[in-house]
């Protein structure tokens, strides 16, 4: 599917600096394969960026350079959160690419970003979708010890399964960048989990940084907030042993495998290893979403951030 697409639209699905490891794909078909690529992001920074809570919806960004669906627009240099000014990871990118990216609204759920991404897909030409989380939380089963974010990443895999059941439109591909380098599942849940998928048959493939595209990254770490996708680049230098990330909250183990980017079929992700996102995969809102977290006694970064906006010190 990356050899053939000449135009694909590579999604960030975490939030925050996951477009750093779109562009990873991105980059990566461009050089070997000759592609157009697309980059695109999730309207949700961290905490430490943008100071309120939660994602923002279209409604509260301004700066776009253009709306091809309720649920996505297109993020330029100056797109920005209305209320506090903050830049997108996503403007960022687009200053440094000198292209427009997308940015994807996640408050109507799955199945809004499923549609919005589809027009998106449309308005922009693309011939292949490809929804990358960077650390590989997106496959947690719930009950991972180190799991801190697991709703948005649920959220945009359901969309994305949902829009692999499509006939008429791309293909679409999930991938997972930098395993381990989000300090949230350990490599060894990880491993466990793609086996999950291989067994029934997703697994896509997998492929290494190359010098080529691990520069064009370390430029754009220079430009666009990010520490997870920065991990994958101390890992391609062969750097090895554990770090901190985030403040001292979490832990990354280095080694070579957080410089590959592993890419599953969607649907077989979501009907073995991805439980929450088959379990919001009906949702209509990122709240009843949220909720349905809640019933499998999940936690999601939602909670935390309204947590740390109502106790700064917590």
């Amino acid at each position: 599917m990356l050899a053939a697409a000449r135009r694909p639209l590579a999604i960030g699905i975490g939030g925050g600096g996951d477009v750093v490891g779109a562009l990873a794909t991105a980059e990566a078909c461009r050089r070997a394969h000759g592609a157009d690529p697309v980059v695109g992001g999730v309207a949700w920074e961290r905490l430490v960026i943008d100071p309120e809570p939660g994602p923002r919806g279209v409604s509260e960004i301004v700066g776009d350079v253009g709306r091809p669906a309720e649920a996505a627009l297109l993020a330029g240099p100056d797109t920005r959160v209305a209320a506090s000014g903050v830049l997108f990871g996503e403007a960022h990118m687009a200053r440094f690419l000198g292209r427009d990216t997308v940015l994807v609204d996640v408050l109507g759920g799955p199945v809004a970003v499923a549609d919005g991404l589809a027009a998106t897909a449309r308005a922009l030409g693309a011939d292949l979708l490809v929804f990358v989380d960077v650390g590989g939380d997106v496959l947690g089963h719930g009950d991972e010890p180190g799991l801190a974010s697991p709703l948005c990443d649920a959220v945009m895999l359901a969309a994305a399964a949902r829009l692999a059941t499509e006939p008429e439109g791309p293909p679409v591909l999930a991938a997972v960048f930098a395993p381990g380098c989000d300090g949230e599942l350990t490599l060894e849940e990880i491993a466990e989990r793609v086996a999950e998928v291989a067994v029934a048959g997703g697994l896509a493939g997998a492929r290494g940084l190359t010098p080529a595209v691990a520069e064009r990254l370390e430029q754009a770490v220079r430009e666009v907030p990010t520490e997870a996708s920065a991990q994958a680049l101390r890992c391609f230098r062969g750097e090895r042993g554990v770090v901190a990330i985030r403040h001292g909250e979490r832990e990354v183990a280095l080694s070579p495998v957080g410089a590959t980017t592993t890419y599953l079929d969607p649907r077989v992700t979501v009907a073995t290893a991805a439980r929450l996102a088959a379990a919001v995969y009906e949702c209509g809102s990122l709240e009843e979403a949220n909720d349905v977290l809640h019933s499998l006694g999940v936690r999601s970064e939602l909670d935390l951030e309204r947590e740390r906006e109502r106790s700064p010190s917590a």
